[in-house]
């Protein structure tokens, strides 16, 4: 067994998720600050349980798979990455030069920025749930689970390209990936949509006469 990849996704698992991973070093920390490749595979994972709510696309109203979809993905990556967008919405509205800007990601104050940033990213998700209750339910299920890939394979490549403004949790994966560490996140990312396209397109079928069985 691998227990450098062990170590790097029980990290990646406990830092992008909620799911309880039994506690993760400083070195399973550190392992997984130097392997890139490891946001991609935790994409996996977060996708295929937000996707869950939509199976239920031929069963249930839009509103209630959309809600379904909204609860999934923050009960499985928490609202970590909400509180960034609210600083980030925050230091984009205020007045004042780029040290001024800093200042205020780092305040614990709300403003209307953050407001305005949160309610964008939530109504967009929304609205992409939305969107998906019109596909097919393979379909629908495998983007809900790409798109989670693409997340994680955009935090890996920011990683590998690149620089931190300062010390902190960002700087920790900058300083230890370069561009050539990229190839295997995307390499991973491209072979992992392909096989959950199959796996997908595979189990419609079974799905298809239980939904059935049942109507009968």
């Amino acid at each position: 067994m691998n227990w450098t990849w062990v170590r790097a996704l029980r990290a990646g698992v406990a830092f992008l998720t909620r799911i309880p991973t039994g506690g993760s070093t400083a070195s399973d920390w550190d392992t997984f600050a130097r392997t890139p490749a490891a946001f991609p595979v935790v994409g996996v994972c977060i996708g295929v349980l937000a996707a869950l709510p939509l199976l239920a696309i031929d069963r249930a109203p839009a509103p209630t798979v959309v809600l379904g979809y909204l609860l999934a993905i923050y009960l499985v990556t928490g609202i970590n990455h909400l509180d960034g967008v609210a600083d980030l919405g925050d230091a984009a509205v205020v007045h004042g030069d780029r040290g001024r800007r800093r200042e205020v990601l780092k305040d614990t104050t709300t403003g209307v920025g953050a407001i305005l940033a949160v309610c964008l990213v939530v109504a967009g998700l929304a609205l992409a749930g939305l969107a998906l209750t019109a596909l097919p339910i393979g379909l629908a299920v495998t983007v809900a689970i790409t798109a989670e890939i693409g997340a994680k394979l955009g935090m890996a490549t920011v990683a590998g390209l690149g620089t931190a403004s300062h010390d902190g949790f960002g700087s920790q994966f900058t300083q230890n990936a370069t561009p050539r560490s990229l190839g295997s996140p995307f390499v991973f990312s491209i072979l992992a949509v392909g096989a959950i396209t199959v796996a997908v397109d595979a189990a419609l079928p079974a799905l298809s006469l239980i939904h059935i069985s049942e109507r009968a």
